[in-house]
């Protein structure tokens, strides 16, 4: 797979370089000769290069990319580029980074943007996910068809504990992707018993995260003596 990345910096030579460790080709694109570190991630294609422009992409060839990741420290830089990534050189997916969480409304498809990677709203999601017992956390949200993908840590008193996946009837688009059981990820199976403890992603519409959060969060009916 070929990904043009637009920023050379810290972020965006990291992210190289996890890229190229599983196998992929990258091209990094900054426009700051400063950032042109080819010693530093020397497996990678480099361009100095505007990436706002039209010259510059062609040059990089962006018809060619599978993925442009669109990673300055710059919100108005990376929307430029995903909707010329997108609308010019039909980059079947664009990621951007956010920088200021304000501007995050704005990541979207109308900008070409597939999906939006807001790095204080993953922090603050990753604090919640390692609290939060029996509130949905949002992880991260993709632009199209507007699904989420969110977490739920199951109460061990909720009404599904003991409950075999293929019997739950879960809300209209939502799907159920990964069960995290003792540090184990199990691929759910309609066979499988949730447990209380699990924690459960899911991607869902975010229309449909309220009737999700009542399903798992519904306690369990207690005996009376």
């Amino acid at each position: 797979m070929r990904v043009a990345i637009a920023g050379a910096g810290a972020v965006g030579r990291s992210i190289a370089g996890e890229l190229l460790e599983n196998g992929h080709e990258v091209l990094l694109v900054d426009k700051n000769p400063s950032s042109i570190s080819v010693e530093r991630v020397p497996q990678a294609e480099w361009l100095l290069a505007d990436a706002c422009e039209i010259t510059s992409l062609d040059e990089a060839a962006l018809q060619r990319c599978h993925v442009v990741i669109a990673a300055t420290g710059d919100d108005k830089v990376n929307l430029v580029v995903s909707l010329l990534a997108k609308t010019e050189y039909g980059v079947p997916r664009v990621v951007a980074r956010v920088n200021n969480p304000k501007n995050e409304w704005l990541f979207n498809e109308s900008w070409g943007v597939d999906v939006a990677v807001s790095t204080p709203r993953l922090m603050s999601a990753l604090v919640e996910e390692a609290v939060s017992v029996g509130d949905l956390v949002r992880l991260m949200r993709f632009s199209q068809g507007d699904a989420n993908l969110v977490e739920l840590t199951l109460p061990g008193d909720a009404e599904l504990v003991g409950t075999r996946v293929g019997d739950v009837v879960w809300p209209e688009d939502t799907a159920l992707v990964t069960i995290i059981r003792e540090g184990r990820v199990l691929v759910p199976s309609k066979d499988d018993t949730l447990e209380g403890g699990d924690e459960l992603l899911f991607v869902a519409a975010q229309d449909r995260e309220g009737q999700l959060e009542d399903l798992l969060s519904a306690e369990a009916e207690q005996p009376q003596d």
